[in-house]
């Protein structure tokens, strides 16, 4: 299997984690459950021009999409198949910096996947094609570099109240709550609870419970004995109760049970079929 990653060079640098593609994935399991960590990713299947998600309560449901496609901010797990990942590239986006891209407000897409012709139109049928095009990882990334600055609405800078505020909830999820954040960045709450949720695509209170939900996971997968109620408060649980009922919230399984099924990255979990 092939697995390159790529950091673009300034201003992108500020809005997109890494490009990533995959090449000749084929686990034995036929689905797999996504996790939410809070961000947005663009992704395109290089194998066919389709995408599947299938419905959270019935797998055997799904729906179907061009092979270019956004997946909004989620607030819990989606399901889709192993196979569409064999030949698969795509964008991983900061919190909150997919939003120069989008021509919508994020938040209009939480908890969805939309197809790439229905925000960008013909340019979002076009980038499958440039990609299918270009005969090398780093020409692919390339692609997309010139794709996403051609497609950036205005100027590509961030607002720096909800810069200051991820940088809060990333580096102090404890210690900072919602209100200690609007106190020092000179917004209403009601405002900035708005720019949050239209530049993230999650509320405030969504994203944090995402984000310390993320901080369990490194933490479960270094194996060994566990002890629960301590790995809770660690992560800023009320308690391990509290911890248990999020992680369902979110993976739609036990913390023991994601133990038995994840794989080797930590927001992909075998589907037991």
């Amino acid at each position: 299997m092939i697995c390159r990653t790529y950091s673009p060079a300034l201003p992108l640098s500020h809005f997109v984690d890494k490009f990533w593609l995959y090449e000749g994935y084929a686990p034995a399991h036929i689905k797999e459950r996504i996790l939410p960590d809070g961000s947005m990713q663009l992704i395109v299947n290089l194998r066919e021009d389709l995408t599947r998600v299938y419905d959270r309560h019935n797998t055997d449901e799904c729906r179907s999409l061009r092979g270019s496609a956004i997946s909004g901010a989620h607030s819990g797990f989606v399901v889709i198949d192993t196979a569409e990942q064999s030949s698969i590239i795509g964008v991983h986006f900061k919190p909150g910096g997919a939003f120069p891209f989008l021509r919508v407000p994020a938040n209009e897409l939480r908890n969805m996947h939309v197809s790439m012709d229905e925000l960008w139109g013909a340019a979002g049928v076009d980038l499958r094609n440039r990609l299918l095009e270009a005969n090398t990882p780093e020409a692919k990334f390339r692609t997309l570099e010139k794709t996403l600055l051609a497609q950036a609405a205005g100027s590509l800078t961030r607002h720096p109240a909800l810069d200051f505020a991820l940088r809060e909830f990333r580096d102090m999820p404890k210690l900072r709550t919602i209100s200690n954040v609007i106190e020092r960045i000179g917004l209403s709450k009601r405002r900035f609870i708005q720019v949050f949720d239209e530049r993230v695509g999650l509320t405030p209170k969504s994203f944090c419970r995402v984000r310390r939900f993320q901080r369990a996971l490194p933490m479960i997968a270094r194996g060994g004995r566990i002890e629960w109620a301590d790995l809770a408060v660690d992560c800023g649980y009320f308690d391990q109760a509290h911890f248990i009922h999020d992680f369902r919230d979110f993976s739609g399984l036990n913390p023991s049970a994601y133990l038995n099924y994840r794989t080797d990255h930590l927001n992909h979990v075998r589907l037991a079929e």
